[in-house]
């Protein structure tokens, strides 16, 4: 969704430019997001939608979810609905796609969420958090696994503790879900704890370590389960996949054995394979670093809980509680390592102690009934299964601890969501009660804190209306007037033993609180208005819930335990004499959610809202009735109505101008900071630099406030745009060098080959002439005086290209060197039928004769040797004495006949082979050429002169014929020499940039400004790297200055720099005397003179007519807003008129517009040389051209066509302010650097405009420096 201009049909192209034309403001076009790439469902941001109403946000969920469009924007808010099915959208293709891109560049994404967190915690240096929030079902916890698959993904480092970092907090997913997640009746994999995990990141943004903070597990439902739910998922995996040593040992058996796993009848989960995710459990222990005997205690632990649960009671004759089976009692004290009759008594007698006036009375055995037996043995089964869960956590962060210093954070929440069930009790309160504390974090943060920081800020900003849970939170947690939690925490402290009776005491307690508007008492039950809906809580049993305590049996039984394991599962000693009330369950959670929002509200939040459309898990059913509840109690609408009416982004005036000073030439130098203002006049400063409408920002008090992310996104650009700018200035400076180091040698190769002029090859040449001895005709070009025998044609020895496949080909090691190869042709005999010449390569190595074919093969082209020759195999070469190209390689071979070759370097080719058969070879030159056709059968093949053969020879019938050639005795010609041209100019042909005083040069002439400490930094503090800044020499006013040279001692009409002046005229140490200096040139005219090149009549009366030849005076140039190619960067030596000129008549009789195509300057004739520097005066230049010695016709040139855009307004311009050099320029200026942002005819320029101008010029100078042959330098 990037910014860009909303592409308009052909037929409206002309209004913009029709609207520039009558001087108005030009036409600025609103920003949107880019919808090319995918077809747009719905809007992709609610901020956008006509109406603000749920029922609106629900139509357009709905609309989007049945186009597989899950996700949608609320400004920074990601709304997600869950699809229920794999729609292919978390591909590592997509995760690229989403790698450092803006918000606003993509579709809304679970990935562009992690990205904005990431990105926003690098550039700015702040802890991140991401609040997942919704009902259960709705998709949390996937969200979480994606956001930390994302983060580890981009976040870089190759260090091998880095990655493994990455793989262990990507392992923390299977594990913690098999402990801690659990089907229920609303999702298959519900998460029944609370996570908040910490990765910790280095300050370059790789991660060095993570922390997890577990919430509230809920271990109630180890011992139970309602019907179609299941147990944890590490039960079944474990049940299902043991190991048949752990089967052995710790008497694992299958799921229905076992009564906890065994009540709801519930066994398997749809679309789950416990199997299958138990081997990734057993993984993910061996990626966090468990050791195999640390697994194995754990297994052991659940094998324990699974038979604990077995241990069933019956009544004895006392009607007292007695252990049905004592073998299941024998098995768990061996799994628990503590002795049988302890687990007994334990199980079935409770110890009480009496006290009087504060000293320890009795001690008595006190029998239990049923009820309470398993209500003991269900209490020691939560124990140890809970106390293992925190042992995992915080073996997990052991593993995960930072290798490093950490930096900074982002914080991931998945916690369970907000539930209203038929019969809700202790959980769902604390519950929905951690889902209050979140929806407070987030009224604060989005809806209440951005009011009053508008309040604050003084921005004009109209107040929205809320709903405010804080109520609700202080209805359950306070302590006066005291709440829920201290109901509960009231009657388990004064109520008696029986559950019941503390259950009536906390009904009692809770009439307190029916004047709360959000709570009201019912019978045995209580309502509380909570953000989401009313909700029903059972009052049976919460007492007893609350407590959450062990017996002090229970721990004795666990001291006196001889595993290790055990102890450090329940690792404080029992004091026997405590009798303090130990911290209810109701405590706990209330100190861990106040935590978990004192840690969230340091970090700067993302959230993600999430959304189930339906009860039934079904891809395709929307239930719109259950998503527009969600919908109020999620808060969306009141979320898109201030996003609607509030500003995007805001900042501090010193973060700001850290942040972007390098957009304002006023604020910035080469990088460095140079404002010398306050912060809150640098802001105002480069937003006026950056074009920024004044309707998109406002200044606040101490922030300065951007309403539409697209502005932030364009400011972002600009700041990425700079950089890229100086990337280029440093390419441009290094290719510049690179070029001038390669005509450097270039010349010097030149000037060697010319003094050298190839000696070795023409030696070659030589030796060939001798070889032949005037025994056989030349041809021409053989004695031609530029020919070389250079030899390796082909270019075999050469890496890359053809010449390598062919030595690959032919398997030609690489210890031969080559000596000769060119492309020929071989007599081939064909069954039946008169021999045939056909393509080969011959190649000539310092070792063998190679003949390589190449041919297709099984509808394949391949390259092979057809035949290897060793040099010392060749007896003879038979050519003729005529000028043919056929000779014959005379290998007397007993199973294959002698090549008959045609090469066109026949002569080079023997020069070749005589000196790599060190002088041996026999060379046969005759009337005929003799070789074996076939082994050991001689052939003659006849060379007959025929001068009807003008230029190659003719092969037919054993007989070649070819046409008359030189005389045998004909040597090489001289090796003509070649023109004497004089070396180009370094500052010519696009080499060097010659400094014309351009823009460059004028602010070389200008003092540098001093580089300032950023807003809110120390003046002393130091530099993070000392530059070098090279600074103008002072003058000295007492060495005389030297006279200006006339217009004919500079080069290019520019001063020559004291560098480039000769070595002889420097280490002279007497000079000369100056000569005279010139007269004084004749003074300008006011205005320059023009010349009209074409007849111009002016179509109304602003505009002056004009006659071929005629002269007149322009007093203003303008271009009427027009962007023509001599402003780009890419061309600013580019001399081109274009726009409308003010212009007058010599005689004052008239003046108008003229178009500038149409005229050309007069140029005054430069002052006479001085007499000293005496000079033959140079020719008349000729009146006409000619060619041939005859006058060119020079055709009538056609005159171009006006400009389309006529002027319309004849105020002189302002001289604008030379601009400081800046890798981001917001205007067009000839030989500028940076990016170019032209803007519209006088008016301010649009933001979105000038990035579409800006790109659309750059890629079109870019386009056009292609079709010149290379960039102006």
């Amino acid at each position: 969704m990037a910014v860009t201009k909303r592409a308009g049909r052909k037929k409206d192209a002309a209004q913009p430019q029709a609207g520039a034309s009558s001087g108005g403001q030009p036409q600025i076009r609103k920003a949107a997001f880019d919808t090319t790439k995918k077809k747009q469902v719905g809007v992709s941001d609610l901020t956008l939608i006509s109406k603000i109403s749920n029922e609106a946000i629900n139509d357009n969920l709905k609309i989007r979810f049945e186009n597989a469009e899950i996700y949608t924007y609320i400004g920074h808010v990601l709304v997600s609905v869950n699809p229920f099915k794999d729609l292919g959208i978390y591909t590592d293709q997509m995760l690229q796609s989403y790698q450092g891109k803006n918000r606003l560049e993509v579709p809304p994404h679970v990935f562009a969420i992690a990205e904005s967190a990431y990105y926003n915690m690098k550039a700015y240096n702040e802890n991140q958090c991401v609040i997942i929030s919704g009902e259960s079902g709705a998709g949390k916890t996937e969200a979480a696994k994606r956001i930390m698959q994302y983060i580890a993904n981009v976040s870089g480092g190759s260090n091998s503790s880095i990655q493994e970092i990455k793989d262990m907090v990507l392992a923390t997913n299977p594990l913690l879900e098999s402990f801690g997640n659990a089907k229920t009746l609303r999702n298959n994999n519900s998460s029944r704890f609370g996570k908040y995990l910490e990765i910790q990141f280095n300050r370059q943004g790789e991660p060095v370590g993570a922390n997890i903070n577990n919430y509230l597990l809920e271990k109630t439902r180890v011992v139970g389960q309602i019907k179609d739910e299941r147990n944890f998922h590490i039960f079944y995996q474990f049940t299902k996949a043991a190991s048949q040593e752990h089967r052995a040992n710790f008497g694992v058996q299958q799921p229905t054995t076992y009564t906890y796993t065994s009540k709801s009848k519930c066994y398997d989960v749809p679309g789950m394979d416990d199997v299958a995710e138990f081997k990734d459990t057993l993984n993910a222990m061996k990626v966090i670093g468990l050791s195999q005997q640390e697994q194995d205690q754990v297994f052991r632990m659940l094998a324990a809980v699974l038979w604990i649960g077995n241990v069933s009671f019956k009544e004895d004759d006392q009607g007292n509680a007695a252990v049905v089976d004592q073998s299941v009692i024998d098995f768990v004290a061996y799994l628990l390592e503590v002795e049988s009759a302890h687990v007994n008594k334990v199980m079935t007698i409770r110890i009480i102690e009496t006290s009087r006036g504060g000293r320890r009375g009795s001690v008595y055995d006190s029998p239990m009934n049923i009820a309470q037996a398993t209500s003991v043995r269900d209490a020691l089964s939560k124990a140890i299964y809970n106390n293992m869960f925190d042992w995992i956590v915080q073996r997990v962060n052991q593993a995960l601890q930072a290798r490093g210093t950490p930096a900074h954070s982002i914080g991931i929440l998945d916690i369970y969501g907000f539930e209203i069930f038929e019969r809700n009790s202790f959980e769902q309160l604390c519950i929905n009660y951690v889902n209050e504390k979140l929806q407070q974090i987030f009224i604060q943060l989005t809806l209440k804190t951005e009011q009053e920081e508008y309040e604050r800020e003084q921005i004009q900003w109209t107040p929205i209306k809320y709903f405010d849970n804080k109520v609700v939170c202080e209805l359950i947690e306070e302590k006066r007037p005291p709440g829920v939690f201290s109901a509960l925490n009231d009657a388990c402290a004064t109520a008696s033993a029986d559950p019941s009776a503390a259950d009536r005491t906390f009904v009692q307690s809770l009439n307190s609180l029916s004047g709360n508007p959000n709570f009201a008492p019912r019978q045995g039950q209580f309502v509380i208005k909570h953000y989401a809906g009313d909700v029903n809580y059972a009052v049976e049993g919460m007492t007893d819930k609350n407590k959450d305590q062990l017996l002090k049996d229970i721990l004795n039984l666990c001291a006196q335990s001889s595993n290790q394991f055990v102890h450090t599962l329940f690792p404080h000693e029992v004091d026997q004499d405590n009798r303090r009330r130990p911290p209810t369950a109701g405590d706990k959670i209330k100190a861990s959610a106040n935590d978990l929002v004192t840690t969230l509200m340091k970090c700067t939040p993302s959230y993600i809202r999430t959304i189930k459309p339906n009860e039934n898990k079904s891809p395709t059913e929307f239930n719109s009735p259950n998503v527009l509840h969600q919908i109020k109690y999620l808060g969306l609408q009141e979320n898109v109505r201030i996003r609607r009416a509030g500003f995007a982004y805001r900042q501090t005036y010193e973060k700001f101008v850290e942040r972007f000073y390098l957009l304002s030439p006023k604020c910035s130098y080469a990088g460095e900071y140079t404002w010398t203002g306050d912060a809150k006049s640098g802001v105002r400063q480069i937003l006026k630099d950056t074009s920024i409408p004044p309707e998109e920002w406002q200044m606040g008090v101490t922030k300065a406030f951007i309403k539409t992310p697209e502005t932030l996104f364009a400011l972002e650009t600009m700041r990425d745009k700079y950089w890229h700018n100086m990337a280029i200035r440093i390419q441009r400076a290094w290719r510049n060098y690179l070029r001038y180091r390669t005509e450097c040698a270039i010349r010097i190769q030149k000037f060697w080959r010319k003094k050298s002029g190839g000696e070795p090859f023409q030696v070659l040449r030589d030796e060939g002439h001798k070889l032949l001895g005037g025994r056989m005709e030349r041809r021409r070009y053989s004695l031609v005086g530029y020919r070389r025998f250079v030899g390796d044609y082909l270019g075999i020895d050469n890496r890359g290209g053809t010449g390598e496949v062919l030595r690959n080909s032919a398997n030609i090691s690489s210890s031969e060197r080559t000596l000769f190869s060119c492309r020929a042709e071989l007599l081939v005999s064909k069954l039946g039928r008169s021999s045939k010449p056909e393509p080969r390569f011959l190649v000539l190595t310092n070792k063998s004769v190679y003949l390589i074919k190449q041919a297709m093969v099984n509808k394949q082209m391949q390259i092979f040797s057809e035949r290897t020759m060793p040099v010392g195999s060749i007896k003879f070469v038979s050519t003729s004495s005529l000028k043919d190209d056929w000779f014959a390689l005379g290998v007397g071979s007993p199973q294959e006949p002698d090549p008959l070759i045609n090469c066109i370097f026949k002569t080079e080719f023997f020069t070749q082979l005589r000196v790599a058969s060190r002088g041996s070879l026999q060379l046969q030159i005759g009337e005929t050429i003799q070789y074996n056709k076939k082994p050991g059968k001689l052939a003659i093949i006849k060379a007959i002169k025929d001068p009807q053969v003008r230029r190659d020879d003719i092969y037919k019938s054993g007989e070649v014929r070819t046409g008359p050639g030189e005389p045998p005795n004909s040597v090489s010609k001289q090796t003509p020499k070649g023109k004497s041209v004089p070396g180009k100019k370094i500052t010519t042909g696009k080499l060097l940039k010659k400094s014309e005083g351009g823009k460059l040069s004028q602010q070389a002439r200008r003092p540098i400004p001093q580089a300032q400490p950023l807003p809110g930094q120390s003046t002393s503090r130091a530099p993070a790297a000392e530059r070098v800044v090279p600074s103008p020499q002072p003058q000295v006013q007492q060495q005389p200055q030297a006279p200006r040279q006339p217009v004919a001692a500079m080069s290019n009409g520019t001063p020559s720099h004291e560098r480039n002046v000769s070595t002889a005229s420097t280490a002279s140490s007497t000079r000369a005397p100056p000569p005279p200096p010139p007269p004084a040139a004749a003074a300008p005219p006011k205005d320059p003179q023009y010349k009209a090149l074409y007849e111009f009549q002016g179509q109304t009366s602003g505009e002056l007519s004009l006659k071929a030849g005629e002269v007149i005076f322009v007093t203003q140039k303008e271009t009427n807003g027009e962007f023509y190619k001599s402003t780009s960067i890419f061309n600013a030596h580019a001399n081109v008129n274009t726009g409308w000129w003010l212009a007058r008549r010599t005689d004052s009789s008239a003046s108008g517009w003229a178009p500038a195509a149409y005229l050309e300057e007069v140029r005054a004739a430069p002052p006479p040389p001085p007499p000293a520097a005496a000079r033959p005066a140079p020719p008349p230049a000729p009146a006409a051209a000619k060619t041939n010695g005859a006058p060119a016709v020079k055709a009538k040139p056609t005159p171009p066509a006006p400009p389309a855009k006529r002027p319309a307004n004849r105020t002189k311009p302002s001289a604008p302010e030379a601009p400081r050099d800046s890798g981001y320029s917001n205007g067009g200026t000839p030989n500028g650097s940076g990016a170019a942002t032209p803007s519209g005819g006088g008016g301010p320029p649009s933001l979105a405009g000038n990035l579409a101008d800006l790109l659309k010029a750059r890629q079109k100078a870019m386009h056009d420096d292609d079709d010149q042959g290379g960039n102006n330098w």
